[in-house]
């Protein structure tokens, strides 16, 4: 049985309905990050559905030395609060440095590890002993079934607040493809398990000095992972994907989330019996 796990009052697994992850790649200014929560905020009440808000502050593994990072740990983790207070709505974002798990901790409510560092034992571990949910992403390179050693090492911090997320595997150069049997088989570790379907379509470093992105195969993605029995979906968004400064090309329009969302709901609650 897979456990459930609550971030700040909104929960994973245990047979619960779905939870949507959502947000933009990056805090931009807080004009747009404002905006985008507040859509998202309005959407989950009306669906029904639990949310997280999700952007990060750093992006420390951009492609290019050029390409735009966020506005860095202190002025992001200041605007990330400001969401939280204003609408209400529990947060996750990235951390890539064991020095920056102490203060997202106290903002955050699910500490975020990248899929490139799954395997970083002392990242990890201090996140497993932050108190806060951890969320790994599987990296691109590691097989499902070798995640139960990530699991391992966070629970033994003494935290069993763990979510793994599926985001895709390498396969070739610029390019990612599903497993979908990754799913189930992280389900097994009876921890809840989350799928980017927008990471999922991403083409790392694929587009000239940054990544690209096929949008178009979110939605059908999504269907899949739904229909499977996942506990969460995550999906970057933004107002405008080809103004984003992060992922646009892999980003989904606030405008079609509704539409989106509303048929991946009934599938969750048929396979679910809700």
């Amino acid at each position: 049985m897979v456990a459930a796990v609550d971030a700040g009052g909104v929960v994973f697994g245990g047979g619960r309905p779905l939870v949507l992850i959502a947000g933009p790649c990056v805090l931009e200014d807080a004009d747009t990050t404002f905006r985008i929560a507040e859509f998202l905020k309005r959407l989950s009440v009306e669906l029904g559905i639990g949310l997280i808000f999700k952007a990060s502050y750093d992006k420390a593994n951009r492609t290019s030395v050029d390409s735009y990072r966020g506005p860095g740990l202190e002025e992001g983790l200041r605007l990330l609060q400001q969401v939280k207070e204003r609408f209400e709505l529990p947060l996750v974002s990235d951390v890539h440095d064991v020095s920056q798990v102490t203060a997202a901790a106290e903002v955050l409510d699910i500490i975020q590890i990248p899929a490139f560092l799954c395997r970083q034992t002392d990242l990890l571990l201090a996140a497993g002993n932050s108190g806060r949910v951890v969320n790994v992403k599987k990296g691109q390179f590691q097989a499902p079934w070798d995640m139960r050693h990530v699991v391992a090492k966070v629970r033994s911090s003494g935290n069993d607040n763990i979510l793994l997320t599926e985001r895709g595997s390498s396969f070739g150069y610029n390019n990612l493809v599903v497993d979908m049997r990754s799913l189930s088989i992280m389900r097994e570790m009876e921890v809840p398990v989350i799928f980017d379907a927008t990471h999922a379509v991403q083409l790392p470093g694929g587009a000239d000095g940054c990544s690209g992105g096929q949008r178009q195969y979110v939605a059908a993605l999504s269907r899949a992972a739904v229909a499977s029995g996942i506990d969460g979906l995550f999906w970057e968004v933004h107002e405008n994907p080809q103004c984003a400064r992060c992922d646009g090309p892999n980003s989904l329009y606030l405008d079609d989330l509704r539409a989106l969302l509303e048929p991946l709901l009934a599938i969750d609650a048929l396979v679910k019996e809700l």
